[in-house]
């Protein structure tokens, strides 16, 4: 059935929360400035003295004119002592008509050395191309670890050519566009990638330098012959292709996928319908007080095709939204909160969707507004816990592909099983409204309140009140800090943050995307407790 809006954006209520959005969109904005502008305008303008292409040109190049490029985790390292962004541009683009993984190092940033957030935000896009079948293209520059933080880095960064050669072994091409310095550990990345292009003159690949080498061995040797691009395509076999500058290897990077004959094995999608409202609303849908609820019927209705929505058990569990649509095409199952709270009603409905869902090969899509689920003496005697467990339970041994929303809450186990990160979606997005933690920084604070008070009577203490309301403030503010977006963000609990008038976009470009691998349900799930 076609969905019937109710949303008046000439009301007062919408404009307010209009404009709360899009003051956080100009927040988010600002925080994504800074990752554009990598390592500052002093090395930004060393690196194009050089002669260099900044790692998002490079990306520009290689890919196919006016195509999209869905840029992951661009917040990495938000809020700790590295740059955002974690000096690597990671994302999914179309090269010759393919879907693609980018990894390039951003060598305006410490040279495009690796820290700790370099590592995590490249794990997350190996995870995502094995999962989704993805070519991935590696844009090499950078000087290796960033010593400082090695022991952060050394004994986790292993994985990196680990998981190389497992995209590899699993018919996943990987190739490596070498522009500059690719050295010590580095210098694995286009040794175990498929396809290899190295710069003339520019690329350097070797285990150790000319100092190191001097060092180690007393022998005199300089760059070209160590690890020179000439001395690889002529001597040592390890470039495949060497090309003459830097536009000139994007274009065999480009040659190469032409000829990987990458085919999709996933469903095709069918006829593509725009929703019936304008997706500019999105923005002015969620309360700046997430305890106030709001109808997520509203959000399905602009980011579906031809906002049709067929409503599975509309009138039980009526705090969770359930039923199936097409989006970009695709056909998808969609699980969204309403009021908040989940009842052991709502689990239920969660979980029998579910194994539909998965008898049926329909992606799942989880729009997240959840304070988790019920508690007090009269839930926990109905069984809260075994129906919560039961909707975690189908969550978690459901094998068709998830993607997972956070519009506004997502707090407890309600976060589990509505499919956060722990559950491994294949992408995961939040709107700049969304909030996330065990759970409100107002319950948490009182918990640790209730509990040190009675601590205090049973040893017979009086209580300290003023103490008490300090340590409230304080951790609130803590916790109200460790649940905002760009917090979360920055530590890869996410894929990013985005605009909500952009939701329709990138759920379209993700179901595009897990349509490389195939698609299928679960053969069977866990024991349920009923």
């Amino acid at each position: 059935m076609t969905l019937k809006s109710t949303l008046d954006p000439r009301s007062p209520e919408y404009r307010e929360r209009r404009e709360a959005m899009l003051a956080k969109l100009a927040d988010l904005e600002a925080e994504h400035a800074k990752a554009l502008a990598g390592g500052g305008e002093k090395y930004v303008t060393r690196h194009r003295k050089r002669g260099k292409l900044l790692a998002r040109e490079r990306i520009e190049l290689l890919l196919d004119p006016d195509s999209p490029f869905l840029e992951l985790s661009p917040l990495a390292a938000w809020g700790s002592d590295f740059p955002v962004g974690a000096s690597v541009v990671t994302g999914i683009g179309i090269v010759e008509g393919v879907e693609c993984m980018i990894v390039a190092n951003d060598p305006t940033v410490r040279g495009g050395s690796s820290n700790p957030w370099t590592v995590k935000k490249s794990f997350r896009a190996s995870d995502i191309a094995l999962e989704n079948r993805l070519p991935v293209i590696n844009l090499v520059e950078s000087g290796g670890a960033d010593l400082p933080t090695q022991k952060e880095i050394f004994i986790p960064g292993g994985r990196m050519f680990r998981d190389l050669t497992r995209l590899s072994a699993a018919g996943i091409p990987t190739i490596a566009l070498v522009f500059g310095n690719s050295t010590a550990g580095g210098a694995y990345i286009p040794g175990m990638c498929d396809h290899v292009v190295m710069v003339k003159e520019r690329a350097k690949v070797f285990l150790g330098g000319p100092p190191l080498v001097k060092m180690a061995t007393g022998e005199e040797a300089d760059d070209e012959e160590l690890g020179g691009a000439e001395m690889h395509a002529r001597t040592s076999g390890l470039a495949d292709y060497m090309a003459v500058d830097e536009a000139d290897a994007l274009r065999l990077g480009r040659q190469i996928v032409k000829r990987l004959n990458h085919r999709k094995l996933g469903p095709e999608p069918g006829p593509v319908e725009e929703p019936r409202y304008d997706a500019e609303e999105l923005a002015g849908i969620v309360p700046e007080d997430l305890k106030t609820p709001f109808d997520p019927r509203e959000v399905i209705a602009r980011i579906v095709d031809g906002s049709e929505f067929d409503e599975f058990k509309p009138l039980y569990g009526t705090s969770l939204v359930t039923g199936w649509a097409r989006l970009h095409g695709y056909p998808v199952g969609i699980l969204a909160n309403a009021q908040g709270v989940l009842f052991s009603a709502e689990a239920q409905k969660a979980a029998q969707f579910i194994q539909l869902a998965n008898q049926s090969a329909t992606p799942l899509i989880f729009l997240h507004n959840t304070t988790g689920y019920m508690v007090g003496k009269e839930y926990e005697q109905a069984g809260i816990i075994k129906h919560g467990a039961l909707m975690i339970n189908a969550v978690a041994n459901s094998t068709v592909p998830h993607l997972s929303l956070v519009m506004g809450a997502s707090y407890g186990a309600g976060n589990y099983g509505m499919c956060g990160r722990a559950y491994d979606p294949r992408f995961l997005f939040t709107w700049p409204s969304a909030k996330s933690a065990v759970m409100g920084p107002q319950q948490l604070a009182g918990v640790l309140s209730i509990v040190a008070r009675a601590a205090a009577e049973a040893r017979g203490q009086v209580y300290d009140e003023e103490g008490n309301r300090a340590m409230r403030e304080m951790v609130e503010s803590q916790i109200e800090a460790e649940s905002l977006p760009f917090f979360l963000s920055g530590r890869l609990y996410d894929d990013g943050v985005i605009d909500p008038r952009d939701t329709r976009t990138v759920l379209g470009l993700c179901l595009s995307v897990i349509h490389n691998a195939p698609v299928s349900g679960a053969a069977g799930f866990g024991v349920f407790r009923m």
